[in-house]
This record gives C-alpha cells, sequence and structure tokens, in this order.
C-alpha cells in the first residue's frame, strides 16, 4: 500500500527509472506510464475511506481541480527518486496503481506500493501478479538487490497475497500507533525461484514462485 497521499522520497539517490512508454506485463496485468486520463479513477479511490483504511492513511482531503493539477504537474516533471505507474488488465481496464520509491542505491533497496483501486479485481490474484511482474523487472534491469513493503498486520488478504509472489515476512514495525508487516523479497531468493521454475516440468503446479514478463516499448513489442 502506499505509505501517503502522496509518498515523496527524501533519499538523494536517483532511481535506475524506466524508459519512457515501457509496458511491464504480467500474466494479467500491464504496467504502464500515468496518464491524464487516469485521474478521475484515482480520485475516486484516494477519496474513499475504505481504500483509505486499506491504506492505514485518510481519505484524500482536496478537490478534484486541485487534483488534476496536481496529476498533470507530476506527469510532466516526475519525481526522479520514485516510480509511479497505472495497473490495467491486459485488455486495457485501469484497476489500480503501483510504485516503487525510497530508492536507496548505496543499499540496493527500493520499496514497493501497490494499490487494486477496482473492487471488481479484489481477491483475483491481480495485485499477486503486479508483484511479480515487478520483481522480474527490477531484478533483471536495475541494480537493486532487494524490494521490500509494509502491510498492516490485521489485513490477511494483502499478506497471502504478497506471500504468494515470492515475498516473505520479516518483522512487525510499529507506525503511528498501527502494527504493519514488512516483506521483503532479495535477488538472491528470486533468481533461485526462477532457477528452479526453468528446471520444473510444464505440467507441475505453480507454487506462485516468480511470474514471467515481458517490457516492451509502446511502439512495439
Amino acid at each position: 500500500m502506499f505509505s501517503s497521499a502522496f509518498p515523496w522520497s527524501r533519499k538523494k539517490q536517483v532511481a535506475p527509472a524506466l524508459d519512457d512508454g515501457l509496458f511491464i506485463t504480467g500474466e494479467k496485468v500491464v504496467l504502464r506510464e500515468k496518464r491524464i486520463e487516469d485521474a478521475a479513477a484515482d480520485f475516486a479511490w484516494r477519496t474513499d475511506e475504505e481504500m483509505a483504511k486499506l491504506d492505514a492513511t485518510r481519505p484524500l482531503n482536496m478537490s478534484y481541480s486541485d487534483f488534476l493539477r496536481y496529476v498533470k504537474e507530476e506527469i510532466d516533471l516526475p519525481n526522479p527518486r520514485s516510480k509511479r505507474l497505472a495497473i490495467d488488465t491486459t485488455d486495457g481496464k485501469h484497476i489500480g496503481n503501483f510504485m516503487y520509491y525510497d530508492i536507496d542505491l548505496r543499499r540496493g533497496e527500493a520499496e514497493l506500493g501497490i494499490m487494486i483501486g477496482d473492487r471488481e479485481y479484489w481477491g483475483k490474484g491481480y495485485g499477486t501478479d503486479t508483484i511479480k511482474a515487478v520483481q522480474d523487472y527490477i531484478f533483471t534491469n536495475t541494480p537493486l538487490m532487494r524490494v521490500y513493503l509494509h502491510t498492516l498486520e490485521w489485513n490477511e488478504r494483502a499478506r497471502r497475497s504478497f506471500t504468494k509472489a515470492g515475498l516473505r515476512e520479516v518483522k512487525t514495525v510499529r507506525r503511528s500507533g498501527m502494527n504493519f508487516v514488512r516483506m521483503e523479497a532479495l535477488r538472491q531468493e528470486w533468481e533461485t525461484r526462477k532457477a528452479e521454475a526453468a528446471l520444473k516440468p510444464a505440467d507441475a503446479p505453480d507454487r506462485g514462485a516468480g511470474s514471467n514478463y515481458k517490457a516492451s516499448e509502446a511502439r512495439g513489442t
């Protein structure tokens, strides 16, 4: 989940950014650059009380016109220390957002944030597939060695989803009077899972270890 309404990194390191127009494709989702057309859905999700509770924050208190100006500014002048992407289904429906931020190149790590905003797609594997595809991209195309996230301790559905995506629970963290579970994935563990998957017979059941990904530019494959 996003750690705040608009989480800006205070790190000085520059993120290994995705190329403009780049897609990250999983089995169920396509992650793409944000567009101004996403603003209406984003505003509805960010002002929703249930979404805010899952995100351990408050609903966004801002007019739509102000929010739209913010979105335009973010698209025109993106923060080089974080990357925010839209999550679409493979048939093009916008269902949520993803971010990786607080890039620390010295430590080789970044924090992940995900929100599936469209309730029709809850509990159907779209969040899991997103995290798998992003791990594949990051560990294949950036120097980062570890990705991590924080999810509310009581959010069992999210914890199961992230575990299925290959993250493991590390510890409980207390923040603002709430308990969060810190979960992470290491490059070495990801490489092991990929190697095991490559050796697995084609008809063997999938145990949630890794995902194929395809990174392609908008103009072609």
